[in-house]
């Protein structure tokens, strides 16, 4: 049980809280949460979901503390080529259909690329992004990519901040915290707390003129598995007229 011990504690600390806020909030004693933490005492499978409520834990960790306290884990973990998961497909396909002339694409937790519609498909293209590759890796290794980001160095403190706070969702994860190393190591950093604009869009130098964009995420609720719930759908919209100009003239050329 010690493994489930050392879990229930970093996640009751990355939530800041204490061992008498997690009881509270699961209507149990200090002590028998105490009692958990240290192995004296072990949760029955009730418990670790209620625990889990309380921790706001993803669905992918939720499987993990109840595994670790010996028990069957609550959520499946399907491909979306599933042939039960085809309104799902469907779904994502319209979204990312009806949002064009603007680009959108669905990613995963690690931010691969599981589907792209057509303009974005034009725009990214050229510099080598398409469906299974990361959108994360292309923006921090893909030369191509990087040197017609305008606004390269402010684009890479904003994902800082986005992986931050995607870690503090799903707690330990090697993959976003290498990510964020390497942001790091060339200098990025996240706010110190000065006001900063509402909306801050993302600069691409295409095809001889400057579009820009800012996103909206979506993602599918009240989801029993664990892919459907780190899907997510990313809508580019046009920060500007220009952009809009120009996506509308590129969608109908």
């Amino acid at each position: 049980m010690g493994d489930f011990s050392d879990r229930l504690r970093e996640w009751r600390q990355l939530r800041r809280m204490s061992q008498l806020d997690l009881a509270l909030a699961a209507e149990v004693s200090a002590r028998h949460v105490s009692f958990l933490e240290t192995g004296r005492a072990q949760p029955s499978r009730d418990m670790v979901l209620r625990l889990s409520t309380e921790l706001r834990l993803p669905q992918v960790e939720i499987n993990g503390l109840l595994s670790a306290a010996g028990f069957a884990p609550a959520y499946g973990a399907r491909r979306l080529t599933k042939a039960d998961l085809a309104p799902v497909r469907e779904a994502v396909d319209w979204m990312l259909e009806r949002h064009a002339p603007y680009p959108a694409m669905a990613l995963d937790r690690h931010w691969r690329v599981l589907a792209l519609n057509a303009p974005l498909q034009r725009l990214m293209g050229p510099v080598g992004l398409g469906v299974e590759d990361s959108l994360l890796e292309a923006l921090l290794h893909n030369d191509s990519l990087r040197c017609n980001i305008v606004n390269l160095s402010e684009v890479e403190r904003l994902i800082l901040q986005r992986l931050r706070s995607e870690l503090s969702h799903f707690g330990r994860d090697d993959v976003i915290e290498r990510h964020m190393q390497c942001l790091k190591n060339r200098g990025a950093q996240a706010t110190d707390g000065a006001p900063t604009p509402p909306m801050i869009p993302t600069r691409y130098r295409i095809a001889g003129q400057v579009l820009s964009f800012f996103s909206a995420m979506s993602q599918f609720g009240t989801v029993e598995d664990i892919a459907l719930s780190e899907l997510r759908i990313e809508c580019m919209f046009p920060a500007d007229e220009a952009t809009r100009v120009a996506l509308i003239q590129l969608g109908a050329s």
